[in-house]
């Protein structure tokens, strides 16, 4: 007698797709008109949401990287920018006359803010999709993503061109938001999916925006996915950082 079939488990989630999206091109162009709606009160709302945990997280994450951030002559990227928040973390650990920051977005009202939040400071601003960086190989020591690798059309994509961006021996840090585990992740949830949606709405004006983000940490690869993920594409000494009880984390990696 054959055994029972067993259920076809899911195909792991490749990238981002906003509802309504059937392929990458369409999902790549909602979520960034997504961001662009959201831009000018993004600050706020994000700070209002998060009760101003957020700031902890960007600090916390430039903290990790304080000793390569130390090098005058380290080139740092700091992709998928927003409106600067964890640039403006890494550059309070940058040493005077330091080579200026990196810091990229596609889109550009999110890099607007950005530059007027960091008026004079060393950073250098530029558009552009992460998936598609207009930057020669190995030309980086340090890159940082917060809160935006999860909205990328591609995972691995993201991470190979991250991959290639990245000097043998350089740092990658992820941040992004996670699942956390038993009760936490419950309530969690509930905030999430119910509290969250509703109070962004009324804060920014756009429902769509506050509905696609506990959609995209749904689909986002857990831990020891995004780490087998990066471990796959070439990079080492991986590891995962929970922030808040797991609320958000820090995935580390360094190129082979």
């Amino acid at each position: 007698m054959k055994p029972a079939a067993q259920p076809a488990k899911a195909a792991p989630a490749s990238g981002a797709r906003p509802a309504g999206t059937e392929n990458d091109a369409g999902a790549a162009t909602a979520v960034r008109d997504i961001f662009d709606r959201i831009a000018p009160r993004y600050d706020l709302v994000n700070h209002v949401l998060s009760c101003n945990i957020d700031r902890w997280w960007w600090w916390r994450t430039a903290r990790a990287f304080r000793p390569m951030l130390s090098h005058p002559e380290a080139r740092i990227l700091d992709i998928c920018c927003g409106t600067g928040d964890l640039t403006r973390a890494l550059l309070k650990l940058r040493p005077p006359g330091a080579l200026p920051i990196l810091a990229g977005d596609f889109s550009h009202p999110m890099l607007v803010r950005a530059a007027a939040k960091l008026g004079g400071q060393p950073v250098q601003f530029f558009e552009a999709d992460a998936l598609h960086l207009p930057l020669p190989d190995c030309s980086i020591d340090l890159l940082t993503c917060a809160f935006g690798f999860r909205n990328l059309v591609n995972y691995d994509q993201g991470l190979l061109e991250f991959h290639r961006v990245l000097q043998p021996g350089g740092a990658l840090g992820i941040l992004d938001f996670s699942q956390p585990p038993g009760l936490p992740g419950r309530l969690y949830g509930l905030y999430f999916h119910r509290v969250l949606p509703a109070l962004g709405s009324l804060f920014s004006g756009s429902s769509a925006a506050y509905r696609y983000l506990p959609a995209s940490v749904d689909r986002f690869p857990s831990p020891e996915s995004m780490l087998q993920r990066m471990r796959a594409v070439g990079f080492a000494q991986t590891a995962w950082t929970p922030y808040s009880l797991g609320i958000a984390g820090l995935f580390r990696g360094v190129k082979q």
